[in-house]
């Protein structure tokens, strides 16, 4: 993906996800911080080694995503050396955008 290209993945979480469970009951949302986690899996996934949040630069919310609801994220590195990640990552569904973020990514060494 270095060099200006892009990762994109969809994710749907289901009604019974844990992370509804206290966020809102009677109204779920899905938490912010499981998009970002989404990012975070994404990231493990091309470089084949873990990978941890290291900071939230930016984050907005623009729409709440509910359960069952599909999100497509896009994912583009701004900057990156051996050991961290600068990302700028958008979520969309339907073609309009619910969040983006500007995280900071550390690369593990090993997949622990």
């Amino acid at each position: 993906m270095s060099g200006g290209g892009e990762l994109r993945a969809d994710f749907i979480f289901p009604e019974d996800f844990v992370g509804f469970q206290g966020h809102f009951p009677g109204n779920k949302i899905l938490p912010g911080v499981c998009q970002i986690q989404c990012v975070v899996s994404m990231v493990e996934k091309w470089k084949g080694k873990g990978a941890a949040l290291k900071e939230i630069v930016l984050a907005k919310f623009l729409s709440p995503v509910s359960p069952s609801e599909e999100m497509e994220c896009s994912v583009k590195v701004v900057e990156e050396n051996s050991e961290e990640l600068i990302l700028k990552a958008s979520f969309s569904r339907n073609s309009k955008k619910t969040a983006e973020m500007k995280l900071r990514i550390q690369i593990k060494q090993d997949r622990r």
